[in-house]
């Protein structure tokens, strides 16, 4: 048996930057997966492969739909469906190679097998073969994600009633494909197929898209994805989705409580994501979950049980890859004995349509909650001359500040590269800069980063240039 100074299970964007970590600080370091390969839900069910069927698919669009525009002539654009998911692989290999590698560069030890925790200090680990293996730790970061959920009483038969694994790798791109939640899961999956020429319904028990961004965003990224095709019917109460020959069912009750019936070859039910925990023996060791299902931390992100840690999406906070590496580090740092900081609300969130849609901060319904003395200031991306050249004119950028101090509080973005943009967004608010701060800097020109210039000039004291 051997002993490591601190065990991580998972190898997800939050396990193996926390391995990392703590192998540069010196800690004799192991990491346990139960699948063949590295990287966790986000590199291959999850981020990595949606964002390159988004990749793929937006191609495929701009050749169809806006190439003619631009002075390209193309005969005749045909989609090659095998080709876009053997793409998506690829990518997901390289990637999968690439973590391989650093494990190896970093002298970490990666374990095979699902983990149950026999005491705090002791895990077994059962491969795929059966075989056990025992390793002692000194301490433990539990790193093992999310899984989709579902509704109560929705079955995912993973056949036509599929969750986001699936619809990164059906069969065929399928006439129609019904949508059950409107957050972020849903809109890029929709969009992807949505763009390849399938009837998208997205079907939402709120009265809005994307929760938890600011309203200013949904109401316009909604506005243009349908423009694009994808259909929504917001403030629809799913009763129950039922398999039908070659295709499924859906049943809804709209705010009228009147039912509705939505027909499609395949529902992909998008609500939202668990914690994962399951068979991981916590009760062995004291730790307990909450309502949710997430693990309880203190400000460490340590446990009740001295010496074992929990990250990412098994704790409270939004599930994302970012957040979950940040954490991984942090915690790492400070067994190290050094003091790090995560700020939770310089977290970006984005959502990979296009255009783009991002925030980071307080969002005004948030401000608007607590009776805060805030402004606002707007621009438009049609103003941009970057944005008329490249025909992406769709979006605004949008900032929130405080009234009395002028100290940004928020920004928030709809339009092209808006998942890139929102990094000046991520280091204003960490450096606390007023909107004046980032309104004086130097934004190159012809560029969509112009955009966010002008919002904080208009914040300032109405002054955008451009508009």
């Amino acid at each position: 048996m051997i002993k490591f100074n601190i065990t991580i299970i998972g190898s997800g964007p939050g396990g193996y930057v926390a391995a990392i970590r703590c192998a540069q600080l010196g800690m004799k370091t192991a990491i346990i997966e139960r699948y063949p390969t590295l990287g966790g839900t986000c590199l291959n069910v999850g981020c990595i492969p949606s964002k390159a069927l988004l990749d793929s698919s937006e191609h495929f669009e701009n050749a169809n739909k806006h190439f003619e525009a631009h002075g390209i002539k193309v005969e005749k654009i045909e989609l090659d469906w095998p080709r876009m998911r053997q793409r998506k692989d690829e990518v997901i290999e390289q990637t999968c190679v690439g973590i391989q590698f650093l494990m190896k560069k970093n002298k970490i030890r990666v374990i095979n097998g699902h983990a149950t925790f026999k005491d705090k200090q002791t895990i077994s680990v059962i491969g795929a073969d059966g075989a056990e293996e025992t390793v002692s730790t000194e301490r433990v970061i539990i790193a093992t994600g999310s899984k989709p959920s579902s509704i109560p009483g929705v079955v995912c038969d993973k056949k036509r009633i599929i969750t986001s694994t699936e619809a990164l790798s059906l069969e065929k791109v399928p006439e129609k494909l019904i949508v059950i939640g409107g957050g972020v899961i849903g809109l890029e999956l929709g969009s992807v197929y949505a763009r390849l020429g399938t009837e998208v319904q997205v079907v939402e028990f709120l009265d809005r898209l994307i929760p938890g961004m600011d309203f200013s965003l949904a109401k316009e990224i909604q506005r243009i994805l349908k423009k694009q095709g994808m259909k929504f019917f917001l403030s629809h109460a799913v009763q129950n989705v039922s398999v039908k020959g070659e295709g499924v069912k859906v049943v809804a009750k709209n705010k009228k409580d009147e039912e509705v019936e939505f027909r499609g070859d395949y529902c992909l039910v998008a609500v939202g994501r668990r914690p994962y925990t399951d068979n991981l023996g916590l009760e062995n060791i004291g730790v307990s979950l909450d309502e949710q299902g997430r693990i309880p931390v203190n400000e460490n992100l340590e446990t009740a049980v001295p010496g074992i840690y929990a990250i990412g999406d098994v704790v409270a906070g939004a599930m994302l890859a970012h957040k979950a590496e940040e954490e991984g580090t942090f915690v790492a740092e400070t067994m190290a004995g050094q003091k790090p900081h995560i700020n939770y609300k310089a977290i970006p969130g984005v959502l990979y349509t296009w255009p783009e849609v991002a925030g980071v901060g307080f969002t005004e319904d948030e401000l608007k909650a607590e009776n805060y003395n805030y402004k606002t200031g707007s621009f438009p991306f049609k103003a941009l001359g970057r944005a008329r050249a490249s025909m992406d004119t769709d979006g605004f950028a949008k900032v929130l500040t405080d009234k009395e101090t002028d100290e940004i509080l928020g920004i928030h973005l709809v339009g092209a590269r808006a998942a890139d943009l929102i990094a000046e967004a991520v280091v204003a608010l960490e450096y606390r800069a007023s909107a004046e701060d980032i309104a004086r800097m130097s934004h190159a020109h012809p560029t969509y980063a112009e955009a966010i210039k002008e919002a904080m000039l208009d914040a300032t004291d109405k002054r955008s240039i451009h508009m």
